[in-house]
């Protein structure tokens, strides 16, 4: 039995960079399913850890974290090696905008919440979630792209290093996958996500349906 506890939902982008995170770090923890299908995000006792009604929520010995980022962010902190946010401060900000352009700008679009309205106010037509999921994660993914255009990646999205930066990209381009997003123009993200297909603690966060 670990001292940490993921309450994840095996599809959840943001659950998914989680996993990642605590893998880099060789962390062990245990998971417990929060099925967001099911609505048990909207729970009690859901609510009692993560007020938003999310996931994940990361309880680290009695200490519960909410938000992906800043839970990566404080693991980062607490368990330095491997570092996944570079040493300087005008290096971190690029690390931070290619990571907040995924986990600020097209995930909460495409959110579950978001796109069970808009197939509310459609009328049902689940037609329309499968044309917006496809719009937004295209347009931003073709702005990311372009973002790691300025001769600051490499391997990874920043240099040779996994950072933040590709602990979020690798999650939405599952969710691009899953919705028939083209991504066969996006060399530079395509390149990058081949690099992580061959490394462990991306292999063993992917998506596994397990609720």
């Amino acid at each position: 039995m670990s001292n940490i506890r993921l309450y994840d939902y095996w599809r959840s982008s943001a659950s998914y960079r989680v996993r990642i995170a605590l893998n880099l770090k060789g962390l062990s923890y245990d998971m417990v399913t929060v099925n967001l299908l099911k609505g048990e995000q909207k729970a009690d006792e859901n609510l009692s850890r993560n007020p938003q009604g999310f996931v994940p929520s990361l309880d680290l010995d009695g200490d519960m974290l909410t938000q992906s980022l800043a839970i990566i962010e404080y693991l980062d902190e607490l368990h330095p090696a491997p570092a996944l946010m570079p040493t300087s401060a005008r290096e971190r900000a690029r690390v931070r905008a290619l990571s907040h352009a995924i986990a600020m700008d097209i995930h909460p679009v495409c959110n579950l919440g978001v796109v069970q309205r808009i197939v509310e106010l459609a009328g049902g037509d689940d037609q329309v979630k499968v044309d917006w999921m496809r719009e937004f994660i295209a347009k931003g993914l073709d702005a990311f792209e372009q973002m790691l255009a300025d001769g600051q990646s490499d391997t990874f999205c920043h240099g040779d290093q996994v950072t933040l930066a590709d602990i979020c990209l690798v999650p939405q381009v599952y969710n691009a996958d899953r919705w028939g997003v083209d991504r066969s123009h996006l060399s530079r993200i395509n390149a990058i996500i081949k690099q992580t297909e061959q490394i462990e603690a991306f292999q063993k966060a992917a998506p596994k349906q397990d609720a």
